[in-house]
C-alpha cells in the first residue's frame, strides 16, 4: 500500500514501480514448478524462507536508491514469502474448520489496519515504511517459527508423488485465479498513486483501512456463506470485482464512491480468497503443493504481469487504468464457467 508512494518519493518512475512489484509475485510463480520438481517443503525449508524474509527486508533499506539492486532484494523477498506462506495457508486448513479459519484469518488484516495508520501517524518520510516493513518481518519470523507445533505430517500428501501434480485437469480454474490477480496487480501497485492523482492523497490511507475493516467484518461472519457451493460464490465475488473497477474508473473524482467501492473489497478479496484458497483445497491430495501453485499462479504470475502491465498503462493513459481492470476481470468470471462446464461433463462420465 505505502511501498509504491515510498519508492515515488525516492525518484521511481510509474514504469521501475510496476517492475518492482512484480518482482515478489513473479518469484512466487516459479516456486512450485521448483518444488514440484526438485525440492519437498519440510519444516526447515520453512525454517529458513523466515529467516531470508527479514534478510530481504533488510537489504532494502541499503538497495532502494538503486532500481537493479532493489530488484535483486524484491526477488528475494518475494521467494522468501513464496514458500513461508503455503506452508503455513496448509497448517491452518488442516488444523481449522472453515467457520474458523476467517476468524483467524482476519487478525492479518487487523495487522494491515495497524501499520496503515503507525505509517500515517508516525512520518511521512519514505524510509520509514521500510523500517515497518523491516519490524513486521521480524515478528512474521518470531510467530511463523511458533506455528510449527501446529503442523501435521499428511501421510496421504506424502505418499502421492509430487510430479503427479497436473493443473491441466482443471486449467480453466486456474486461467480465471491468474486473471483475476493481473486485474489486482494494477489495485495493489497503483491504487494509493491513482487517488493521490485525483485529489485524496490525505485520504487514500482512509480508503485502504475502510476496505480492510470492510474485509475483517466478511472474514468474521463469512463461516456460514462457505457452507454453500464454492465455485458459485467465486463467481459471484468474481463478478462483484467487475463493478469494484467500473467503479473506480467512472467517478475518479468521487470520494463516497470510491468509499463505496472500497467496501466491495469485503467480497473481492476475503470472500473470493477464503473461498478459492479452501476449492483448491478440496481438490488436490498435495495440499502443500496445490497451496503453492495457488499462490504462484494467482498473487504471483497474476500480480506479477498485472503489476507490470498497469505500470504502462498507468504511464500511458493513467484515466483508463480501472477500466482496463474490469475487462480482465471479466474475463476472469467467463473463464469459471468454462471450469464448471469441464466439471459437470467429467461428473456424467464418472456416472456412465
Amino acid at each position: 500500500m505505502f511501498m509504491p508512494v515510498a519508492l515515488q518519493g525516492f525518484g521511481y518512475d510509474k514504469v521501475e514501480i510496476g517492475i518492482i512489484y512484480s518482482a515478489a509475485p513473479f518469484m512466487r510463480f516459479l516456486l512450485p514448478f521448483i518444488f514440484k520438481h526438485y525440492i519437498k517443503l519440510t519444516h526447515n525449508i520453512y525454517t529458513v524462507a523466515l529467516l531470508f524474509t527479514l534478510i530481504s527486508s533488510t537489504l532494502f533499506i541499503f538497495t532502494v536508491h538503486d532500481f537493479t539492486t532493489h530488484l535483486f532484494a524484491n526477488l528475494l523477498f518475494g521467494a522468501s514469502m513464496g514458500i513461508t506462506l503455503p506452508f503455513v495457508e496448509t497448517i491452518s486448513l488442516q488444523k481449522l474448520s472453515k467457520r474458523l479459519y476467517g476468524k483467524i484469518r482476519m487478525w492479518g488484516s487487523v495487522g494491515f489496519i495497524t501499520v496503515a495508520l503507525s505509517l500515517k501517524a508516525l512520518s511521512p518520510l519514505p524510509m520509514t515504511t521500510i523500517y515497518i516493513l523491516i519490524f513486521t518481518t521480524l515478528l512474521t519470523l518470531i510467530f511463523g517459527y511458533l506455528i510449527l507445533q501446529y503442523e501435521i505430517e499428511d501421510k496421504i500428501e506424502n505418499s502421492k508423488d509430487d510430479k503427479s501434480f497436473s493443473l491441466k485437469k482443471y486449467w480453466a480454474f486456474w486461467v480465471s485465479i491468474f486473471l483475476m490477480q493481473v486485474a489486482f496487480g494494477g489495485f495493489y501497485t497503483f491504487f494509493s498513486i491513482y487517488e493521490t492523482a485525483h485529489g485524496f492523497k490525505e485520504y487514500f490511507p482512509y480508503l485502504w483501512t475502510f476496505a480492510v475493516i470492510c474485509e475483517i467484518v466478511m472474514l468474521y461472519f463469512q463461516g456460514t456463506l462457505l457452507q454453500r457451493n464454492l465455485l458459485t460464490i467465486i463467481k459471484f465475488a468474481t463478478l462483484i470485482t467487475v463493478v469494484r473497477w467500473l467503479l473506480l474508473y467512472l467517478y475518479p473524482n468521487s470520494l463516497e464512491i470510491t468509499f463505496f467501492s472500497q467496501s466491495f473489497h469485503a467480497i473481492s478479496f476475503a470472500l473470493y480468497h477464503t473461498a478459492s484458497i479452501t476449492y483448491v483445497y478440496s481438490l488436490y491430495t498435495q495440499k502443500r503443493l496445490a497451496q503453492q501453485f495457488f499462490l504462484g499462479i494467482s498473487f504471483g504470475l497474476g500480480g506479477s504481469i498485472g503489476s507490470f502491465i498497469a505500470g504502462y498503462v498507468y504511464g500511458d493513459t493513467g484515466e483508463y487504468l480501472f477500466l482496463f481492470e474490469a475487462f480482465i476481470t471479466f474475463g476472469a468470471f467467463l473463464m469459471l464457467f468454462v471450469h464448471s462446464n469441464r466439471i459437470s461433463e467429467h461428473q456424467e462420465l464418472s456416472k456412465t
